[in-house]
């Protein structure tokens, strides 16, 4: 699949790994599922993505944070950037 067959789907594929799920929800306007999704999972995956929604939020002391957990800065990218980069990431 690619990023832009991502983008389109209409509906999740049970197939999908959590993080996808979650960013397929932030991709529809559902920050609080795709927030949900990565909340209690630990591991420097989950946090990546838990630091980019924090950072979408507006919340940048909470962002940094969980940036800080994934052992990665803050990237100077646009959000949608950002989405791309963890979309790709997980879909390799």
């Amino acid at each position: 699949m690619t990023i832009e067959a991502f983008k389109r789907a209409h509906k999740i594929q049970k197939e999908w790994s959590v993080y996808l799920k979650a960013l397929w929800y932030d991709r529809q306007g559902n920050w609080e599922s795709a927030h949900e999704l990565v909340d209690q999972l630990g591991g420097e995956k989950a946090a990546w993505i838990h630091a980019y929604l924090h950072r979408k939020e507006g919340d940048i002391w909470n962002a940094d944070y969980w940036y800080h957990k994934a052992n990665k800065s803050r990237p100077p990218l646009s959000l949608e950037e950002e989405w791309e980069q963890l979309v790709a990431y997980f879909m390799a």
